[in-house]
This record gives C-alpha cells, structure tokens and sequence, in this order.
C-alpha cells in the first residue's frame, strides 16, 4: 500500500502532495519572517535617520529576540500550539507581526520602535515553532529532510539582507519595512486559506502548567533541548557578527582578504541551504544524535580555526568560513525533528516552544559577549572561540541521547 502521507485528505483542496504543502508552508514562512530581518537589513539608514545610539541599535535586533521568547514561552507554559488549530494561529500571528512591524513607518520615537521590535518577535513565536509541528503533522517519514528544508528557507531569508547590502542598491528603507509587511500579510493568506494539518496530526490537550515539568522531567527531550540549546548559543552569533568580523580582518592585511565582506557574509550564511537539505536526509539515513554530534563538532573547530585564517591566506579564511557556515545550521532542524519523535503526542507544539524559547534567550547572552570579548581582546581575531564550548557541549548531550534507548523513537530507529 502507499504511503498515506503521500497525499492529503480530500479537505485540501488546494494541495495535492505533501511536497507541495511543504513548499507553500516554506514561502509563507520565509514571507512572514522578513519582518524579523527588515530592520537589520536598514539599521545604517534607521541610525542616521533617528540619530540612534548605539544601545538602541542593539536593541532593534536583540529586541525581536526578546520579544519571540517572551511568545515562544509563554505559548508554552499556555499549549496554545497544542489547543488552537495551528494555520489559523499562523495566519493571526503573521497579521499581528506585519502590524507591529509597519509602527516603524511612523516614525515612532526610539524607546516605541524597540517595543515595535519587541511586538514583532512576540507574534513570530505563533508562526516559528508552529509551522514546525504543522510539517510533522504531514511527514512521519522523511521528518528530517521535510524539516531540514523548511529551515533552509529560513536560512536563505536571513542571508538575503547581506546580498541587498552587498549589491550597494540605494533602497529607501520604508520599502524595505512596508514591503516585509505586505509579505507577512501575504503569508497570513496562505496560512489561512492553502495550508492545514497533514494526515498524522497529534493530540489536542488542555491548559495545565504541570505539562511544563513533565517536559523538563523527560530526560531524552532535555538532551536533545541541550544539543540545541549549545548549537544556538553558535549559531546567532556568528550569522549576527560576522560581517564585522571580516571587515575587522580586511583591516589587517594589504592587500584584503576579500573584495566584498557583505557578500561573503551572504555567501556564508546561504551555504547553510544546502547543509540544512543534506543534514536532514543523512538524519533520516543515519540519525539524528550522530548527524546533529557531526554538524556541532565541525562547526566549533571552525570557530576556532577561522582566528588562525584572521590574518590570511586569503582562501583559507574563506574556505573555512564557508564551512562553518555549511555546518553551522545543517543540524538546525534535526533538534526540532527529535522533540516531534520525543515528546508524548500531547505536548509537541508546547515542547517545541519551550525548546526555541529557552534557544533563543541563549542566543540574546551571546549576542552580547562577543563584541565585548573583541573589545576585551583588543580585536576580532580570537572573539568566536567564546562560541566553540556550545557546540562541543551541545555535541555531547546528542552523543548521550544516542546511548539511550528512547533514541531509537527518533528517524525511524535509526540513532
């Protein structure tokens, strides 16, 4: 017999395979989420315009962080993801984000455009982790890959302001603002009216603040929360501060190491696409635990191999760059694959909330440090080894899920 997942149940109208749901479900995520990345993409433009300082610049990014951890734990101390049909809480939240999004148009004062960026954050938490329980919903084979794809789209949108900041284009950035808004409503459409769950939907359960313990008791679900939660501590980081950090390696060489820092920043960032698509379906082959442990050891040796490139050869501090950014994401997907297969039926979307919550609060502390670890150091050069325990430790929790018995629940047996 085929496999049900192959096609969706007749009430889907206007899908007809599961592949085709996963791309609707990747461009409706990506489209909402660049009003995450829309003020990051303009913030030279926004400084000059509101003569901002320096902590407030901060503060437009690490807002929209704060700001998703906020929604992304409170949705899980709440189980909205498990209570409330997920494309429609997709589509409000992705309504909700354009608006709070779009107070930036008006010119709001500093501390209003931070509690605008704080707001956004706060509704993409009911988009994030919930399209990663709908795509569960439709692929119980093939989790790994389905997922992997999906983030690798979301890695192609957080690139892409570096190539518009490569490409030198003029763009005013109220386009760049209402143009990220008009995609999240776009996305709200698609969410509303093409997506829904796919034919292994998981239980439905109530408010109960104990199914927060239960999740924090599940030792196997908190090793693989602790492999996210070192590969996020590296993760952000570096995408946030990498650009910055070649730049500050042009300046010590002559001739520079490269031509253009903002495209190999997109360069480096867009690699993880393909290490998110090959990771998923090596862990699909292979396991979780041992691709996940893999991508986390590779891409902490780069964090600290790249301070003995800072100074060239120019295609060796390129060559390892992209590595790092191939690695550095292509396990990405795979922890969120793992809660799928982990957690009790009940508590997925409450879990995977918890996991991205606690994941990006993490990725706020080490946001933080890096610059004042090169303001320590007098210099970039040896900033990103701060990164390299996150992934060593966050290996070694994946590594120890694989001895455990729990772990063949996850890719099919496979470890």
């Amino acid at each position: 017999m085929p496999d049900k997942s192959e096609a969706f149940p007749v009430h889907l109208p206007l899908t007809s395979s599961r592949w085709v749901f996963l791309a609707l479900a990747c461009v409706a995520v990506v489209m909402s989420l660049t009003t995450w990345f829309s003020a990051t993409a303009v913030v030279p433009e926004l400084t000059r315009h509101w003569q901002l300082s320096p902590q407030t610049v901060a503060w437009l990014t690490n807002g929209v962080q704060a700001g998703f951890v906020t929604g992304a734990l409170l949705s899980s101390y709440f189980a909205l993801s498990d209570r409330w049909p997920l494309p429609r809480m997709m589509a409000l939240s992705a309504v909700a984000a354009a608006a709070a999004n779009a107070i930036l148009l008006a010119d709001p004062p500093a501390a209003l455009a931070v509690a605008a960026r704080f707001a956004t954050g706060f509704a993409l938490a009911g988009v994030y982790p919930p399209a990663m329980k709908l795509m569960a919903t439709l692929f119980r084979t093939g989790r790994g890959l389905a997922l992997g794809l999906l983030i690798g789209a979301l890695t192609l949108g957080s690139a892409l302001p570096h190539l518009v900041r490569a490409s030198g284009a003029g763009i005013d950035w109220r386009v760049v603002v209402i143009v990220s808004s008009l995609a999240s409503l776009g996305a709200a459409t698609i969410f509303a009216l093409a997506l829904r769950e796919g034919p292994y939907p998981f239980a439905r359960t109530k408010v109960d603040p104990g199914q927060l313990g239960a999740i924090l008791r599940n030792r196997p679900l908190m090793l693989a929360n602790a492999g996210y939660f070192g590969h996020m501590w590296e993760l952000y980081a570096m995408w946030g501060w990498f650009l910055a950090y070649a730049r500050a390696a042009n300046e010590t060489t002559a001739p520079p190491l490269v031509d253009n820092p903002s495209a190999l920043t997109f360069w480096v960032l867009a690699a993880g696409v393909p290490g998110c698509v090959v990771a998923g379906a090596l862990s699909d082959r292979l396991g979780r635990c041992l691709t996940t442990a893999c991508a986390m050891l590779i891409s902490g040796s780069c964090a600290v191999a790249i301070g003995f490139a800072y100074t060239g050869p120019s295609w060796l501090f390129v060559g390892i760059a992209l590595v790092w950014g191939l690695t550095i994401v292509a396990d990405s997907a795979q922890f969120s694959a793992s809660i799928t297969e982990l957690a009790d039926s009940h508590l997925v979307g409450s879990a995977l909330a918890f996991q991205m919550g606690v994941g990006f609060a993490i990725t706020i502390v080490a946001i933080w440090l890096v610059p004042l670890i090169a303001d320590t150091l007098g210099g970039w050069r040896w900033a990103f080894l701060i990164l390299a325990p996150g992934p060593l430790l966050g290996a070694w929790a994946m590594l120890g899920l694989r001895r455990r018995p729990e772990s063949v629940q996850m890719a099919g047996g496979h470890r």
